[in-house]
């Protein structure tokens, strides 16, 4: 089964086609890095794949379900940690947790014992009256990332999952991803860490102005450039810096 498909998706806020004329396909258990410049239409593309918006024209489905006809069966089937988070900061972190799990229709005992080995897996005990408004910015990564895996998704979207982490943590979220990947789960991923992609990504979709750049494997990508890294070849679809007498500097 296909997890993902947009088929010629996209998304107008005014003037600017933020998503323009988008179409891919990933089977279950891919593991996709979606990379572009600021801008370039990444987050946006994220948002109408977890139905936080809807397309201006083009169709969207997930495991075979079409978003604009069942939006909430999806979501059931989804998690998503999103760059911003949305967290509830005048809960604590227990208190989240559950909000979010009941939200999913899991009961007590289930959020409980998936909760702790979670915390237990990222190294996160905070204290029980501690609101998460009090929290790191790694702690509050953490416990998006927590609530993301709660109830074991089919398909996970995360973006900017690495910023503001340690690299201990770092390494013990690219083990969790990777596991998921091998049981089956779905993955994207949005990050500006072109290091992480290649460690874990072997499909990479390429976004510059809102347009489909680039749809391969990591290997094909990397076929077509020799030895070139993943950084250089994405700078070279993209587009480089610009030019500039700066001696003044």
């Amino acid at each position: 089964m296909l997890a993902v498909e947009l088929e010629h998706v996209t998304k107008v806020f005014g003037p600017k086609r933020a998503v323009d004329d988008v179409s891919l396909a990933l089977p279950e258990g891919s593991f996709l890095g979606l990379l572009g410049r600021n801008g370039a239409g990444k987050s946006t593309t994220l948002k109408l794949l977890t139905g936080l918006i809807a397309p201006t024209s083009g169709t969207i489905r997930l495991l075979g379900i079409d978003m604009a006809k069942d939006p909430i069966a999806i979501k059931r089937l989804i998690g998503t940690m999103p760059e911003d988070m949305g967290l509830l900061d005048q809960l604590t972190g227990d208190q989240y947790l559950h909000f979010v799990g009941r939200m999913r229709g899991m009961d007590e005992e289930t959020i409980d014992r998936r909760g702790r080995e979670l915390f237990e897996r990222l190294d996160l005990d905070p204290s029980h009256k501690l609101m998460i408004a009090d929290y790191s910015f790694g702690m509050k990564k953490k416990i998006s990332l927590v609530t993301a895996l709660l109830h074991a998704p089919r398909v996970l979207f995360l973006d900017e999952p690495f910023e503001g982490i340690d690299p201990v943590t770092s390494r013990t979220i690219k083990d969790i991803l990777l596991g998921l990947q091998q049981r089956g789960t779905t993955l994207v991923l949005t990050t500006h860490i072109l290091e992480v992609v290649e460690k874990l990504c072997p499909l990479i979709a390429i976004l510059d102005a809102g347009r489909l750049k680039c749809f391969e494997t990591l290997d094909a990508l990397k076929g077509q450039g020799g030895d070139l890294t993943l950084e250089a070849l994405f700078v070279d679809l993209v587009g480089g810096g610009k030019g500039g007498d700066l001696s003044w500097l």
